[in-house]
Formats: structure tokens, C-alpha cells, sequence
């Protein structure tokens, strides 16, 4: 039997009056005001007690001493249940079919409680699920999926991602599928809180994981020999300061793209950046670089339909 901790917000004893999400095995960088401000639908029904620091949950503490007597009547009310419950099974003797009645539930057996859930939704699922909108929960953000693109229902980093509906053998080797076009979203490394900086950093690994390897090393298009920066600007995306670096890549085999990467504060918790990556095979009718503005536009605080995206206009100091 499994006693891990499903992923959650629970409350975070470094800081009253907050939560932070545990995503199933450590926790991140999430955090938010106390379940008292967020009704909690999502929650597991029997929260672990706060951590301390960043450790795991951890199971309730033992009694304190000085409950002597609040533990013997404990006891003893037990004690007097289960004596009931034995008795009543003893009286009912046999049923119908021959077998002994099972004694009911006693104050020693563990309380029956719904099964926990995770607050974590699967990339797929879309608010009232509408197949139209891709949803990052924990990143707080929604977009828009394209006609003739589909949400992808398991990815190896597990973040949330669409692409085109149909794939074609990759250039560089034929034991693997690529996409003629993909975008997914996730949250920046902990500490990292510049989207300038992280934009420009992310720009490398967004297009190596899109042109130079996939994820068991195969050079799906023969890997990447030169790039060129199409656009590096401050952007406002989901009503919020960020910024965008856009590359065009070109391959030893197959047509190149062009990649990039959107950083910008999350709408939600401790705002901790989003980053959103999408990488486009080049010179394809059905996917000019203006789909990628486009996408960005879209991206919405969720439950917020009414933010601008705003992708290109000029930002302030």
C-alpha cells in the first residue's frame, strides 16, 4: 500500500497563512494565500499535516502528555464499540446464503474517505472541455488550440502541449515522429525571475528540443548548424510585462523551423514566471510565423477571457 501524498496546495509552515504546491514528490516554487481565500474542490480530502521547511508532509504529531484521561476514554469508548459490534455479529448469526454476517465498522478501523484527487489536471482537459482551449492549471494561464491541432495527452516533462494532428516520419531517422508545429508551457526554474533573462536562455533548449534531438537522442533532423534571431522584444502577455526571443533554425536534413520562447509573470501565487515554447517547421503554407503571434495573443489568466494578450505592443519603462 502507498502512503505518498498526492500533489496538492497545502499549508506551508515556513510562511502563515499561505500554501504551497507539492507536486506529488518536492515541493515547488508555488505558493499562495490559505484555503480560507480558495475554495478547494481540487484538494485531497484529508490534507497531511505542514511540512516543516520544504521537507516532505509528514504524518499528525502523537498526543501530548497531559491527556491521560482524554486517552483512556478513548479507549475505552473503543473498546465498548467493538464489543457491540462483536455481539451484534454474534446474534445475527448466519444470513441467507450461509455465511456469517461481517461485524460493521468500529471506532479502530480507519474513517472511509473519498479517494483523494490531484489538483494537477492532464493536459488535455480544457475548462468545461472545450476541446478549443488548453489549460496549465498550475501556471494559471489558458490558449487557444488551433483548427487541425490537437492537445496531447502525455509528454515526457508532463507539460501541457498542443501540435499538429498529423505526423510524419522524421528527416534525419525513421524511427521516430515528428510535428510540423508544437506549443507547450511550463514554469521557470526556481529563482529565475528576469523574463528577459529567461527568454533568451530558454530560446537554446526550446530549439534543441524541437530540431537537434528528441528524447532518446536521435537526431530527428540531423541536428541544428546555424540559427539566426528573427525577434527579441518586450511583449505583454496575459496582461502582464514579459518577453519574447524568436529564432529561425536551420538542419542538416528537413526543412528547419523557427522556435520561440515567452516568458512572462504568472497571474497566480508568487507570480513565478511561465515560459511558452513553440517551434514551427519553416516554409509551411499552413503555418506562417504570424500563427505564433497569434497563439500568444491568446494566452489568457484563467477564467479571464477579457485580458489582452497584446503581443508587440510597446511597453514602458
Amino acid at each position: 500500500m502507498s502512503f505518498a501524498t498526492p500533489p496538492g496546495w497545502y499549508p506551508d509552515a515556513g510562511t502563515p497563512g499561505t500554501e504551497r504546491w507539492w507536486d506529488g514528490t518536492a515541493w515547488t516554487a508555488h505558493t499562495r494565500a490559505s484555503a480560507a481565500a480558495h475554495p478547494a474542490p481540487q484538494e485531497p480530502a484529508h490534507p497531511p499535516y505542514a511540512p516543516q521547511a520544504f521537507g516532505p508532509p509528514t504524518a499528525p504529531p502523537p498526543p501530548r502528555g497531559g491527556s491521560r484521561t482524554r486517552v483512556l476514554a478513548i479507549t475505552l469508548s473503543s473498546l465498548l464499540v467493538l464489543g457491540a459490534a462483536l455481539t451484534a455479529a454474534v446474534l445475527l448469526g448466519p444470513d441467507d446464503s450461509g455465511t456469517r454476517a461481517a461485524p460493521g465498522p468500529t471506532a479502530s478501523d480507519p474513517a472511509p474517505t473519498a479517494p483523494a484527487t490531484s489538483a494537477t489536471p492532464s493536459p488535455e482537459d480544457g475548462p468545461d472541455g472545450d476541446p478549443g482551449v488548453l489549460v496549465d492549471q498550475l501556471n494559471g494561464i489558458t490558449l487557444a488550440v488551433p483548427d487541425g491541432w490537437e492537445k496531447v495527452k502525455n509528454t515526457s516533462d508532463d507539460a501541457p502541449t498542443i501540435r499538429t494532428a498529423v505526423s510524419y516520419d522524421c528527416p534525419g531517422t525513421s524511427a521516430s515522429f515528428c510535428y510540423r508545429g508544437t506549443v507547450s508551457t511550463r514554469t521557470a526554474r526556481a529563482g529565475q525571475s528576469d523574463p528577459k533573462a529567461i527568454a533568451e536562455a530558454d530560446i537554446t533548449t526550446a530549439a534543441d528540443k524541437a530540431y537537434e534531438e528528441d528524447v532518446l537522442g536521435r537526431r530527428t533532423y540531423g541536428g541544428i548548424t546555424s540559427h539566426r534571431v528573427l525577434k527579441a522584444e518586450p511583449v505583454a502577455v496575459a496582461g502582464r510585462t514579459g518577453y519574447l526571443v524568436r529564432w529561425r533554425v536551420v538542419t542538416a536534413k528537413g526543412p528547419g523551423g523557427v522556435v520561440q520562447s515567452v516568458a512572462f509573470p504568472s497571474t497566480v501565487g508568487s507570480e513565478t514566471p511561465v515560459i511558452v515554447r513553440l517551434a514551427f517547421d519553416a516554409d509551411r503554407p499552413e503555418l506562417p510565423v504570424s500563427l505564433m503571434d497569434t497563439i500568444t495573443r491568446s494566452v489568457r489568466p484563467i477564467g479571464d477571457s477579457a485580458t489582452s494578450g497584446g503581443v508587440g505592443a510597446s511597453i514602458g519603462p
